[in-house]
């Protein structure tokens, strides 16, 4: 297979950031009431331990779609993997001392960060938070799912086009089994 194409662009395995800041200026949104990945994370940051951790089980990083959200779900995560309390506080001291605050970047984390926390989300809907982030992931993988095999179509030797269409397919059923589990509860 080609080495220039992802399989879903705009999509990597490595959930990790890369070494430059990833996060734009767009990622910060003035409204996030209707944002069901801010109002999962407010959720997250007022749930009970018992009630976070279930709810971490349900998503990865890459279900989010804002990169800031990302990075406040798995530093989230890594609180609660590690016992520490996952509260806004303790969310802020941890990216206050990775020196994540510092700049105007850290500013706009800051600021992102105190809206997350007082959006008002019921953390006792947390799983049906989580829940509709996945959904939103997953009709998101659809689409560019799509995208690949138009740019394959357009890009890659005849030779490789079915063996990237399979791996599409793959990913998709992976996705879709994932999605089974998680809708018959056993998330």
């Amino acid at each position: 297979m080609s080495a220039a194409l992802s399989v879903v662009p705009g999509v990597t395995d490595s959930p990790e950031p890369a070494a430059a800041d990833p996060i734009q200026p767009e990622d910060y949104a003035d409204d996030l009431h209707n944002d069901v990945e801010a109002l999962f994370l407010c959720a997250l940051l007022w749930a009970p331990r018992a009630a976070a951790q279930h709810a971490i089980g349900i998503l990865e990083p890459t279900d989010f779609v804002r990169p800031i959200h990302r990075e406040f779900f798995s530093l989230i995560t890594r609180l609660i993997a590690g016992g520490a309390p996952h509260n806004a506080a303790m969310v802020g001291s941890e990216l206050e001392q990775s020196g994540d605050l510092a700049g105007h970047h850290g500013s706009e984390r800051s600021r992102h960060l105190a809206n997350l926390a007082t959006l008002g989300a019921e953390h006792t809907a947390i799983d049906h938070y989580a829940r509709a982030v996945f959904s939103q992931a997953y009709r998101r993988s659809f689409a560019a799912a799509a995208t690949a095999l138009t740019q394959a179509a357009h890009e890659l030797p005849e030779d490789q086009l079915y063996e990237h269409m399979c791996e599409i397919g793959r990913r998709q059923r992976a996705l879709t089994e994932r999605r089974n589990t998680i809708r018959d509860g056993q998330s």
